[in-house]
């Protein structure tokens, strides 16, 4: 009987959740989930290790990898065959501020939620 699927901790919601080609005779769309594009955020765009990312979402690395893997994947489909990318769905939750931000390892929400009291 395989594990349950852990929840992924995600630090927000995208602010922006659809990207649309121009010049495109039929419009297909990818699925991109939260989960990906956090694990996209962190890796890419903060420049973290997989380890960091894992740490920071609560996943082992190796789920950080084939999740990023996917991603990039989706990404990559999206650009070259003209398709709308649309982040949505996943298995996720987002931080409350408390587990990452607290020991100030987040970099997108530690500044809304540390030293609240």
């Amino acid at each position: 009987m395989p594990r349950p699927v852990r929840v992924r901790r995600v630090c927000e919601e995208p602010k922006f959740t659809r990207f649309v080609p121009t010049g495109a005779d039929k419009i297909e769309s990818q699925v991109l989930t939260i989960e990906e594009y956090e694990v996209i955020r962190h890796v890419d765009y903060q420049k973290k290790t997989h380890e960091e990312c894992a740490e920071q979402m609560a996943i082992s690395r190796t789920t950080v990898t084939e999740i990023y893997e996917t991603a990039r994947y989706k990404i990559a489909d999206a650009i070259i065959n003209g398709k709308v990318l649309c982040i949505e769905g996943g298995n996720y939750r987002v931080c409350e501020g408390g587990e990452c931000c607290s020991a100030n390892k987040c970099d997108t929400c530690k500044n809304d939620h540390v030293n609240k009291d």
